[in-house]
């Protein structure tokens, strides 16, 4: 249940927001950070722990108390329990329906922003990298030619049957995300290609073998010579360390590399790893 959702069934017996006004050092979250906290439960998080705890029990007493605002300074040193090391300060108030229409409008902008990854095959790895990513602050679309592909997919999951999935691809976002891993090698490579073509892609993985690799960049380079466009792809996807080709074990390395392209501090430069070097050449060698 989002935090927005919990506030609305908790408003009429009381609930506090509880919030991350600022951090400084080592925090377990970021100002911004907010939690719902009722009587009998809470929503959202502010890192867990003690901090987590501590604030819980203010809060519930802000709540029974009817107090106003709250602006606590709290050390996460040896006294709270933690070893952080940093300090944060934390505002609590009584929650309102305007919290309420704030967080919903909050919650709505954060949804539209999120990071696009197309699934370009829905067999089992793809359905297991659409349940993986599923868990993640990023907007999954699960697409397949043939139908009848779809089962077994979280409802947040969007699912699109094409008769040519490339046109997918037209409509995706900036900074977008594309692996492909259809049931033919011939798609795999139109789809991988027009991808990278796009030259805005933040991750373009292509699942197979270094032997489809180098088939595909000889094609590639035939076709667009002089392209540095090669340079964005990563095939095999999911690392080079793990070498077990379990669908479900590909589609949680396949999705650490998506969070760190994405969601990390290089996110959004188009065609580069997380480290934002290059794509290496070689990596895990997963079901050709």
């Amino acid at each position: 249940m989002t935090p927005a959702n919990f506030l609305a069934a908790s408003l009429t017996e009381g609930a506090v927001i509880v919030r991350i006004t600022e951090a400084q050092g080592s925090t377990p979250r970021e100002a911004g950070a907010t939690m719902i906290v009722s009587a009998h439960g809470s929503a959202g998080t502010i890192g867990g722990g003690q901090l987590e705890f501590h604030c819980i029990d203010l809060a519930r007493a802000l709540r029974d108390s009817g107090g106003p605002q709250q602006l606590i300074d709290i050390p996460l040193g040896p006294q709270m329990g933690q070893c952080c090391g940093g300090r944060v300060r934390v505002a609590m108030e009584p929650a309102t329906a305007a919290h309420l229409e704030a967080l919903r409008e909050d919650e709505a902008k954060a949804a539209a922003e999120r990071p696009q990854v197309l699934i370009f095959g829905a067999g089992h790895t793809g359905k297991a990298l659409a349940r993986s990513l599923a868990l993640l602050p990023v907007a999954v679309t699960l697409i397949d030619d043939r139908p009848g592909q779809f089962g077994e997919v979280p409802a947040t999951v969007a699912c699109l049957q094409l008769d040519d999935p490339e046109t997918a691809l037209a409509t995706a976002r900036p900074g977008s995300a594309f692996v492909t891993l259809t049931h033919s090698h011939a798609l795999d490579y139109r789809l991988t290609e027009a991808a990278l073509l796009r030259g805005d892609a933040a991750y373009v993985g292509m699942i197979g073998s270094s032997t489809k690799r180098s088939r595909f960049e000889v094609s590639f380079r035939r076709r667009h010579p002089g392209s540095e466009a090669l340079a964005g792809l990563t095939c095999p996807i999911g690392g080079s360390d793990v070498h077990d080709k379990r669908p479900e074990v590909i589609a949680a390395l396949t999705s650490a590399e998506l969070v760190r392209c994405l969601l990390g501090e290089k996110a959004g430069l188009a065609g580069r790893s997380a480290t934002g070097r290059a794509r290496p050449r070689n990596r895990h060698d997963a079901a050709a």
